[in-house]
C-alpha cells in the first residue's frame, strides 16, 4: 500500500512538541540533548518524537563520531504548505465576497438613514 505522505506529515505536525522541535531546527542542526533541553521530557521521550519526525521525512539525523545532529528537511513541509495554499484562493474569494456584501449593506444603511455626506456626529 502506498504511503500517504501528506497524512503522515500532518500527523507529525499535530503535536506541539514536534512543532517546537521543527522550529528549533529551522535555526540550524542540533543534537538530541540540545533539542530535549527546553522540554520536560527524557531523552527517550524526545527520541520518540524525533522518530515520528524522521518517518514523516521532516528531519534527518546523521552521525559525526559521537554526535548525532538532527537537521530539518523542507520537502515534506513544502508539500504540506502547497496543499494548504491551494485553499488560499477559496478563503481570499470568500473574504472578497464578504467585503462586497458588507459594503452593499453599508450603502443601503446610509441610503435608508439619509446619512450620505454626513459626519459621524450628524453634521455636514
Amino acid at each position: 500500500m502506498p504511503t500517504d505522505h501528506l497524512s503522515v506529515t500532518f500527523a507529525a505536525l499535530a503535536d506541539p512538541t514536534r512543532r517546537a522541535i521543527l522550529a528549533r531546527l529551522s535555526q540550524g542542526e542540533a543534537s538530541v540533548t540540545e533539542l530535549a533541553r527546553p522540554f520536560d521530557l527524557s531523552l527517550p521521550g524526545i527520541s520518540k518524537h524525533l522518530k515520528v519526525l524522521q518517518r514523516a521525512g521532516l528531519i534527518t539525523q546523521s552521525r559525526h563520531a559521537q554526535w548525532r545532529p538532527c537537521r530539518l528537511e523542507g520537502t515534506r513541509l513544502k508539500e504540506a504548505a502547497d496543499w494548504v495554499g491551494e485553499y488560499r484562493r477559496f478563503w481570499d474569494e470568500s473574504f472578497e465576497r464578504l467585503d462586497d456584501l458588507l459594503q452593499d449593506l453599508i450603502k443601503e444603511e446610509n441610503k435608508k438613514n439619509g446619512d450620505q455626506g454626513r459626519n459621524d456626529d450628524g453634521q455636514d
